[in-house]
């Protein structure tokens, strides 16, 4: 196909000439074609209109067939060539630190960055200040001014060079993504990959018609009225996004905000400096092949100190933070001295309730990876397996033997994916399951609060602590953790961990009430889970959940449907991304009403409303009848509002 359909834009406007020529030639064979066939309509009387008819109908077909192709051309996304950094090239190997940590007190300027999973320096980044946040502020304001012009085709060709360079280099994505999180690259396939195409993809299939102006349904006094709803951009919008899924967390927002017609200025945490700095680098890239301005799209690494120049500036019109209730709330203040709308996806604490009937031997592979995946730093993974207390045995015995088996490492430097010093041969490269944790702030907590419940009654079967690494003595691994008969009062059972800690709940047999009680109390509703064999018991749950999001026999599979709205409730933040909802949520709605019959109908102030009026009373009586006659319940009354007009516009 690649060598059918021409890629500049000169070569498809000859080649559509050439197209259009043929097709013609086609339409007058068979035309005559049509005649030998049918003696009847050689007849003059008949062959002229015939002839038009049927040469209409092609030409028509010809038309449409060539503007379809024509669109597909203008918007085909270009492919870029954006190089993989050394950093994730087989056989690089990087300084190890010694005491890892994102920030030097000694040189506060830079940002760190490091590999969690090896300690590995891999680069170190200037950390912007609230003067040069400013500067890219300004860009992007200049950049959208003519981009809020753009055609949906214009930015639809954007995005579609975008899906190009994600596919294309899919394996450099996960390499740069797993080197900056020590995550695995299935985590990042998962999580970064297949994430964004989906969201890339449905935002170029659906994205117009859900941006598109709306005509909205009228009223018996505005029957000569249209009256429509416009989403027009809002500006520069800004997000400030968390560092466990450093790709999609900074691609995504770039998708929504720039197809709806706006400029973003994107906050990435200094956690993950560098791949946002690549991933943003092959943005800006893609706009540019795409004949768009890069400057679209800035991006922000500072440190928090410095982060209310974008959360309090006066040119954002709209804030999407994704992160912690703690960061959350002062984001929100901060934005409340410019009153800039903010959407907030925070904490959460997600529940999967097991039923009695759940088919736990099928299902134990999901729920493995709804805890493990990403070293449990997934804001949907399940936190807590609340499960009815026939089948908790059962449950343990099933994952206990497959989370002691998991095994942890670099990803980029131990597996058969990368290669480093320690893995020369094929003999010393190993089996990686789970990679590292962004850092180990909070091992320190994750101790205490195992401690503490087992103090109180729970059970550790498995890990517990912290994993000092044979090879990588310095990365910040967490050791897979398995946690029963914890109760729904004790403090792990209510605080977000973000660790590999696999928490079991029971509740009392068959009671769902009790499940439900126990699912809805914490402070959190992002999403959650039900796993069993009655549809009608999953179903009874769901209603009864409070969350942004519930999956049935399945754990996270709503934001694989980028049509849908992710977002959460209570203390898990307001406000959704993704699906129509995030789309919307980046435009300002506007209301716009005309005539329907332009300059034919137009509207009037009635004689008796005029200023000066002449009769108050006559005026009151007059609109008084015009709400019975349009509101009243009941055709007497509405009649009798009808004479009440007329009587008193005389």
């Amino acid at each position: 196909m690649s060598g059918f359909i021409p890629t500049s834009a000169g070569a498809s406007s000859l080649w559509l000439e050439k197209l259009q020529l043929q097709l013609q030639l086609f339409v007058l064979q068979t035309d005559l074609y049509l005649f030998q066939l049918f003696p009847t309509l050689r007849s003059s009387s008949i062959r002229s209109p015939t002839s038009l008819l049927f040469t209409g109908f092609i030409v028509f077909v010809i038309s449409r067939l060539a503007s379809l192709i024509s669109s597909h051309v203008a918007e085909r996304g270009v492919s870029i060539t954006v190089p993989a950094p050394v950093q994730v090239q087989p056989g690089w190997i990087g300084k190890i630190l010694d005491k890892p940590h994102v920030r030097d007190s000694a040189r506060p300027e830079k940002i760190v960055c490091y590999d969690p999973a090896t300690a590995y320096l891999i680069d170190e980044i200037d950390a912007d200040t609230p003067a040069t946040i400013a500067d890219k502020i300004s860009k992007a304001k200049a950049a959208q001014v003519k981009w809020a012009t753009s055609t949906f085709a214009q930015r639809r060709k954007a995005l579609r060079t975008m899906q190009k360079w994600v596919v294309h280099d899919a394996e450099t994505i996960a390499r740069v993504a797993a080197r900056d999180t020590g995550k695995t690259a299935i985590d990042a396939a998962f999580g970064e990959l297949l994430t964004t195409c989906s969201k890339l993809a449905w935002t170029i299939s659906k994205g117009e018609k859900v941006l598109a102006t709306e005509t909205r349904p009228n009223n018996l006094l505005l029957m000569h009225k249209i009256c429509e709803v416009h989403h027009v951009p809002m500006g520069v919008v800004a997000a400030c996004v968390s560092w466990n899924y450093s790709a999609h967390n900074v691609i995504g927002p770039i998708i929504a905000s720039i197809f709806a017609g706006n400029s973003i200025v994107v906050k990435a945490s200094e956690l993950v400096a560098w791949s946002a700095t690549y991933f943003i680098h092959a943005i800006r890239q893609c706009l540019s092949a795409s004949g768009c301005d890069p400057e679209l799209v800035q991006l922000v690494t500072c440190w928090p100190d410095a982060a209310e120049a974008l959360t309090q500036s006066e040119h954002i019109a709209h804030i999407t933070f994704i992160g912690s209730e703690q960061i959350g709330r002062l984001v929100a203040k901060a934005a409340t001295k410019e009153l800039t709308p903010v959407t907030l996806e925070l904490g959460g604490k997600d529940p999967a309730i097991l039923l009695e009937d759940a088919d736990l031997n099928y299902f134990a592979s999901t729920f493995m990876r709804s805890c493990f995946q990403g070293a449990g730093q997934n804001c949907i993974g399940i936190e807590r397996f609340i499960v009815d207390s026939s089948i908790s045995d059962k449950l343990v015995s099933i994952v206990e033997p497959r989370i002691k088996a998991l095994s942890l490492g670099s990803f980029m430097d131990d597996a058969p994916f990368g290669t480093s010093v320690n893995n020369k041969s094929q003999k010393s490269q190993r089996r990686v399951d789970m990679g590292a944790m962004i850092t180990d702030a909070r091992f320190s907590r994750l101790e205490q609060l195992i401690t503490e419940a087992v103090e109180n009654g729970a059970k550790l079967v498995l890990g517990g602590k912290r994993y000092q690494h044979p090879l990588w003595k310095h990365g910040h691994y967490f050791t897979p953790t398995l946690l029963t008969n914890v109760t729904p009062k004790m403090a792990i059972a209510n605080e977000e961990l973000f660790a590999p800690i696999f928490l079991i709940i029971p509740f009392t047999s068959k009671n769902l009430d009790n499940a439900i009680t126990i699912a809805n109390s914490t402070r959190y509703g992002l999403g959650s889970s039900i796993f069993g064999s009655t549809l009608s018991q999953c179903d009874y749950i769901a209603h009864r959940l409070e969350a942004g999001m519930v999956n049935i026999n399945d754990f996270g599979v709503s934001y694989l449907n980028q049509g849908l709205p992710f977002g959460g409730v209570k203390k898990s933040g307001y406000g959704r991304f993704a699906g129509p909802e995030g789309l919307l949520g980046l435009t300002q709605a506007k209301a716009v009403t005309r005539d329907r019959f332009f300059s034919w109908i137009r509207t009037g102030i009635p004689p008796r409303l005029d200023y000066p009026m002449q009769k108050p009373e006559k005026s009151w009586g007059f609109v008084h009848a015009l709400v019975r006659f349009a509101y009243a319940d009941g055709m007497v009354a509405r009649l009798s509002g009808i004479l009440d007009l007329i009587l008193n516009a005389i």
